[in-house]
């Protein structure tokens, strides 16, 4: 039953078959709790390894991890193999690598914030329009003076040097704000209490290593471990939003190829759209959209369909739908709108079904001929032939032990960037500012001690006296006695000679 260039998902009234050459058309697991999506998942998982194409899934309960280990068929398996008629079922194994955020559980995913820039970051903050400008100045700075934004450390001492030099910036780019810089700094707290810190840094993830092959051809499954990330839904839409705007910026345009050049699997999508921006919804859409050019398929996996924003909803072309429950209004209102996004088959009432279905059977509807959606099938879906549940920490640890992509990820690099750069440029500063305070001390106590100095040197000299002794009283006497009586002789000359001459 396995046929080249489709995957094989299991048997209705007939075999249901997903084309590879429609894959990249997106897609949509979604059940209540316990009914069968992981094993679904699992299901598409090995089918587009085994195909050849890479696949990038965040597992939430480690359950997916045992795509890594050779399986065992157990019971189930082989009778549900045997009542589908599914001759071909085998025990497989495929290769795995495993990451993880947090350094965990597998090999660090890292983002520079100059990769994030600051549309996509400022969508990730929730930033208004002017706190938005704000950040688009912040990184312009950065650029033109050579700051690297490497970790979430560097866009804080930017944002810092920003707004202490507020008037100069403020003048070149326009009006920079204490309270708009405040307000970033605040929605960046709030991202890194969620585990952002370990997110942003170097070595940053090449997508090229989510696209790997093995010597078999078979695509490499990238495992990122999700369950504590699940607890960060900020976090996790930062991530999710950065990989894909990757994605759509790096790989070239491809058209409708034979088969995907990677696939996408985002489980408990819901909590990428709880309580989301408007602005961050719009990106997603925009990204899936687009992306499918780019020979990218997008799976998302959540209990329910009313948990993807409709926008969204409207790209998922491939479907699985397991079963829901209808206790609630609002339950009711869900099975009514998955119902309806299937194309209806006259055997069933498509509604009653989704109610009824058991575990490990669903409602599938996947792109015929010419992207026509095919009339959805109650179908059983085929047993996995890789191990199904988690593997053990030991078995774990060796695979991260064995992994092409250890060497890569698990060092963390910290070379210098803005905030190295920024703390020397602001010590360099306060240096020259206290050689300034010291050398104007030094000229103001030099010349202190001058003014003191002529002020001493004043007061030791010594002073002439201004009185006579009896000695130099006769003598001056005596000198103005005669030049007084010389005076007057001298006179009565000249008048006698002037007599004379008459």
């Amino acid at each position: 039953m396995l046929v080249d260039g489709e995957i094989f998902l299991g048997v209705s009234d007939k075999p249901e078959y997903l084309k590879l050459k429609y894959a990249n058309r997106h897609g949509l697991i979604t059940g209540a709790t316990g009914t069968g999506k992981t094993v679904s998942l699992q299901v598409l998982t090995e089918g587009f390894s085994a195909a050849g194409v890479p696949v990038f899934a965040a597992d939430i309960k480690g359950d997916l991890s045992g795509v890594s280990r050779m399986g065992k068929a157990q019971d189930w398996q082989t009778r549900r193999a045997a009542e589908i008629g599914f001759t071909d079922f085998a025990d497989d194994v495929y290769p795995v690598i495993f990451w993880d955020l947090f350094g965990k559980q597998g090999h660090p995913v890292r983002a520079t914030i100059s990769e994030m820039g600051p549309v996509l970051l400022s969508r990730i903050l929730d930033l208004n329009d002017t706190q938005e400008g704000v950040l688009n100045i912040a990184f312009r700075v950065a650029d033109e003076e050579g700051l690297l934004l490497l970790d979430l450390k560097d866009l804080r001492a930017l944002l810092v040097e920003v707004q202490e030099r507020a008037r100069e910036i403020s003048a070149r780019y326009g009006n920079v704000t204490t309270a708009s810089i405040g307000a970033i700094q605040r929605a960046l707290l709030v991202l890194e209490q969620q585990g952002a810190d370990h997110f942003f840094g170097e070595r940053a993830l090449v997508i090229e290593d989510l696209m790997r092959t093995d010597a078999d051809g078979r695509g490499v499954v990238s495992i990122l471990s999700a369950d504590q990330l699940m607890q960060s839904p900020r976090l996790y839409a930062t991530f999710l939003l950065w990989l894909l705007s990757e994605l759509f910026e790096e790989l070239p345009e491809v058209g409708d190829p034979d088969k995907p050049r990677l696939v996408f699997f985002f489980d408990e999508a819901h909590l990428l759209f709880d309580d989301a921006p408007k602005a961050l919804v719009d990106k997603v859409e925009q990204v899936v959209k687009l992306i499918r050019s780019k020979g990218v398929g997008v799976y998302f996996v959540t209990q329910n369909p009313v948990d993807i924003p409709e926008s969204v909803l409207a790209q998922l072309a491939n479907r699985i739908q397991h079963a829901l429950r209808a206790y609630t209004p609002r339950e009711q209102k869900a099975v009514r709108v998955a119902a309806q996004t299937f194309r209806p088959n006259p055997a069933f009432s498509t509604e009653e079904a989704i109610t009824q279905l058991g575990i490990g059977e669903a409602l599938v509807s996947v792109l015929e001929a010419k992207g026509v959606p095919s009339m959805v099938g109650r179908t059983f879906i085929r047993p996995p032939s890789a191990q199904v549940g988690p593997i053990s920490p030991a078995e774990r640890d060796a695979a991260l032990a064995n992994s092409p992509v250890g060497a890569l990820y698990d060092t963390v690099l910290d070379r210098e960037s803005a905030f190295e750069v920024l703390n020397k440029r602001a010590r360099e500063k306060q240096l020259a500012e206290e050689r300034a305070a010291l050398e104007a001390q030094r000229l103001e106590e030099a010349e202190q001690l001058a003014k003191e100095r002529a002020r001493a040197e004043k007061a030791a000299a010594p002073r002439r006296s201004t009185r006579q002794s009896p000695t130099e009283a006769a003598m001056t006497s005596f000198a103005r006695t005669v030049a007084n009586t010389l005076g007057r002789e001298l006179v009565r000359g000249i008048l006698g000679g002037l007599k004379g001459r008459r």
